[in-house]
């Protein structure tokens, strides 16, 4: 059986790893997958029959998310949309998917309506096309206009059939963020957290250290030098630390920190082994983003949280909450954010922290879900 899964990772990349995790679990219960994407950024290795087809590329400057640029950062005109809105619909013409998923649509990503739309609108006069999925992670950016909210009900009621919330219900429905979710609530389904097995490879020589990492996007540089000036005022001035430098961080900055680490602090590009570092170490700082925070719930390594906050963005602000109110982790707000604060709420996580049972395996149920909902059909789940 066919899939093709659609994702555009307009700022970090956790968009992108979330949607590839489900295409691997797909491919492993029998699908072919097809996975498009418009990112600038490939995805780490794909599982065995997973292609990628790579549409042109588009990205955002800040998380505003008001304009969309193409490849050479431009911001993109209607030629453009037309243009890679018809290379989406051959695509679909040559995958003739039994099942679409589109990967934050229609609660997000509503810039890129010009293509989706039309690829909605094709997938349901297709009878080969036998279910239509919209993707999703636990929480979402609540809507600030409530006919927003009423535009994604009409969508939903009129394209789609079920809905994947990658998240556990006992830590956050998605109404929390959603405010109009009872109005779909048959389409639902919980999957659990997409989570990797920290278990996968990783440095034998890492272990006893503080990691602080800051995602995929460029948006963390402030939090990676405050942890840098919070070191010596904390109680884990004398462990090994370990800051992890996303690459869209550009090198001047990148040597600035070099510079400014000090001893006993080594700076590093991101890693593919982050989840195994996370599991050993004694400490995380981090922002709240959906997959540090996932690769952080794998392990018991207590944490620090401080969430991506620009632009009226509250969805990292919302999740790193609930987890201080689990005692999971503690929350700093990036409006007060200082070495001094930082530093307290650093101690404060090695006493307050709680083991949290969550469940992690949301890529491999969301296949699970789908492959039932193909087999028995509506009335299944």
């Amino acid at each position: 059986m066919q899939a093709l899964i659609h994702v555009q990772h307009l700022l970090g990349v956790g968009h992108l790893q979330r949607a590839a995790e489900i295409a691997g679990a797909l491919s492993r219960t029998g699908f072919d997958v097809t996975l498009a994407t418009g990112g600038k950024s490939p995805p780490r290795a794909l599982a065995p029959g997973v292609e990628l087809f790579q549409l042109p590329a588009a990205s955002c400057a800040d998380g505003s998310f008001s304009e969309l640029l193409d490849a050479n950062g431009a911001p993109v005109d209607d030629a453009w949309r037309a243009r890679r809105a018809d290379i989406l619909l051959r695509l679909y013409q040559q995958v003739a998917p039994v099942v679409l998923i589109t990967e934050g649509f229609p609660f997000a990503r509503r810039m890129l309506r010009f293509e989706l739309l039309p690829l909605l609108e094709r997938a349901r006069q297709d009878r080969g096309c036998r279910l239509v999925v919209s993707s999703v992670r636990d929480i979402l950016q609540p809507k600030s206009r409530p006919q927003r909210n009423a535009e994604i009900l009409q969508w939903i009621e009129t394209y789609y059939d079920r809905v994947l919330v990658h998240g556990d219900q006992s830590l956050a429905r998605l109404d929390y963020s959603f405010a109009a979710a009872a109005s779909i609530a048959d389409r639902i389904a919980y999957t659990g957290y997409i989570a990797v097995d920290p278990a996968c490879g990783g440095d034998e020589h890492a272990g006893d250290e503080v990691i602080v990492s800051a995602g995929g996007s460029d948006t963390g540089y402030a939090l990676l030098q405050t942890a840098l000036a919070a070191r010596p005022l904390c109680s884990l001035a004398t462990l090994p630390w370990r800051l992890l430098v996303s690459p869209a961080i550009d090198a001047r900055a990148f040597a600035a920190l070099r510079e400014a680490a000090g001893e006993g602090v080594t700076v590093e590009r991101n890693r593919s082994d982050f989840p195994a570092l996370l599991a050993r170490a004694r400490l995380s700082i981090s922002q709240a983003g959906y997959n540090t925070v996932t690769d952080l719930l794998r392990t018991q390594t207590p944490a620090v949280l401080v969430p991506y906050a620009e632009a009226g963005e509250r969805e990292q602000t919302m999740r790193a909450e609930l987890l201080q109110q689990k005692d999971r982790a503690r929350f700093v707000d990036p409006a007060e954010l200082s070495p001094a604060r930082l530093a307290l709420a650093i101690d404060a996580a090695q006493i307050h922290t709680a083991p949290l049972a969550l469940k992690l395996d949301g890529a491999r149920r969301s296949a699970e879900l789908i492959r039932g909902w193909l087999t028995a059909g509506d009335d299944g789940a």
